[in-house]
């Protein structure tokens, strides 16, 4: 395990010093003077220093960040600074590369990694899986033994979105719950509808009835079948609920009138009530699954009121081979776009609240991820997931936010739209506040992973 922990640990360090030699090499390789060169955050006791150049070189005990100084930061010093050497003196172009070489070097040292596996390796994972039925464990007269579905099926898609992981099944299933106790408008104004016809003595849908009150039942129907997005498909995104959701009385007639033709009115409720009752039934899966090479659509497949269909899964993981230098570098990019895609989409998720706060995790549960990847599934998957984290890094030091390499990127943008620099107070009030920001967010995400150690979540 101590093997396993400082394995990951020099992953993690590693990422930090390609993203600050990026800045560092790209400034010097422009002929821009670096004062320093830190690695680690400038905090506590300085394990290392020594100077190269007119650049100092230092190693801080902690080692989680790292920077590189221009003259320029050195607000305090009373020597006179030579024009020439001020990094706010460079060129647009010139600022511009140096402040986005981090993201470059960190999206450069992804690919390389993933490069590097898929050589040793020969393949690499494709995050998809082919997904055969083993068996059915549903009890006799569940829907799955009258949709034609059999044993050794491919299943490919259901209600006409591909299916390439074995939790989106589940997802499915989930939405899918027989009696979920919601229901849509739609379908609650067709029932009212139908019901209001077949009863027309009743006036005022929406008053309650007398006692005693005979009310003629129409037949229930299927609701509309699920429809998930690619994002809810992953995890990242919530599954809406319906429109409407059934109160603990209108649940209670829902189970009292199935099966019935007529109810006879025994509490205060109105025929808006039954409406709502009557169309909280069953969501329809349907299954297109591949057999002997051709693909089949089958009969609707229904879960119950547990979220169950009674599968027995057969997982096979689909890899991309990488046996010849062409497929080397195919499979390798076709991987790094694969979690750069995720990646954005994950961040978009969470700035529209889609994913919640308490799901943003750090560097402690990556380390802990890391370490159990090493140890369970192999080195490679370690360095797969050390590309992973190098993309994340990357993009998102690539948002336009102060004190974030995007943040600077935007205020450069802004400097050449109005032909001259910001304000040096102002860029250093915004910085500041957002760094305070950022502080505020990493506390919270290290409470969030420590608050998933000790209820073992991860």
């Amino acid at each position: 395990v101590g093997s396993e922990m400082c394995i990951r640990d020099r992953l993690i360090s590693l990422l930090i010093l390609v993203h600050e030699l990026g800045h560092f090499l790209s400034a010097r390789a422009l002929g821009i003077k670096v004062e320093k060169f830190g690695f680690g955050l400038p905090f506590g006791p300085t394990l290392f220093q020594t100077k190269i150049g007119d650049t100092e070189i230092l190693v801080h005990a902690l080692l989680l960040g790292g920077y590189v100084a221009f003259p320029d930061d050195d607000t305090e010093s009373k020597e006179e600074k030579n024009p020439e050497d001020l990094f706010k003196n460079k060129p647009i172009w010139k600022r511009a590369i140096v402040v986005s070489a981090g993201v470059i070097a960190n999206v450069l040292c992804a690919i390389v990694l993933v490069m590097i596996t898929a050589s040793v390796w020969h393949k690499l994972p494709a995050g998809k899986y082919n997904i055969d039925v083993e068996k059915i464990t549903a009890p006799k007269g569940a829907s799955v033994y009258n949709s034609g579905l059999q044993k050794g099926d491919r299943i490919y898609k259901i209600n006409g979105t591909e299916i390439f992981q074995p939790l989106q099944i589940n997802k499915f299933a989930q939405a899918s719950k027989k009696h979920d106790g919601q229901i849509t408008t739609e379908i609650y104004n067709e029932t009212l509808k139908a019901l209001s016809e077949k009863n027309s003595e009743i006036k005022d849908a929406y008053k309650v009835l007398e006692k005693g009150t005979k009310i003629n039942l129409i037949p229930t129907k299927d609701e509309a079948e699920v429809k998930l997005s690619k994002a809810a498909l992953l995890g990242m995104e919530k599954i809406k609920p319906e429109e409407i959701k059934l109160t603990k009385e209108q649940i209670n007639l829902r189970d009292k009138i199935q099966g019935q033709k007529t109810f006879v009115i025994d509490t205060e409720i109105s025929l808006s009530d039954i409406a709502k009752a009557l169309s909280d039934t069953q969501k329809p899966m349907y299954f297109t699954v591949i057999r002997d090479g051709k693909q089949i659509e089958l009969k609707p497949i229904y879960s119950d009121e547990k979220s169950i269909i009674g599968i027995q899964q057969r997982l096979e993981e689909i890899l991309m081979p990488a046996n010849t230098p062409k497929e080397i570098i195919t499979a390798s990019l076709a991987y790094t776009w694969r979690i750069t895609d995720l990646t954005v989409l994950g961040l978009e998720k969470l700035f529209t609240g889609q994913i919640p706060m308490k799901e943003l995790h750090g560097i402690v549960a990556i380390t802990k991820v890391g370490g159990d990847m090493i140890q369970h599934t192999g080195f490679f998957n370690g360095i797969l997931l050390t590309a992973i984290i190098s993309i994340n890094l990357a993009i998102m030091n690539l948002l336009p936010i102060p004190a974030l390499d995007g943040g600077h990127l935007l205020f450069l943008i802004i400097e050449k739209i109005k032909g001259k620099p910001l304000d040096e107070e102002v860029i250093a009030k915004i910085s500041n506040f957002f760094f305070m920001l950022l502080i505020i967010l990493m506390l919270l995400i290290v409470f969030n992973d420590i608050f998933a150690l000790i209820t073992k979540k991860i």
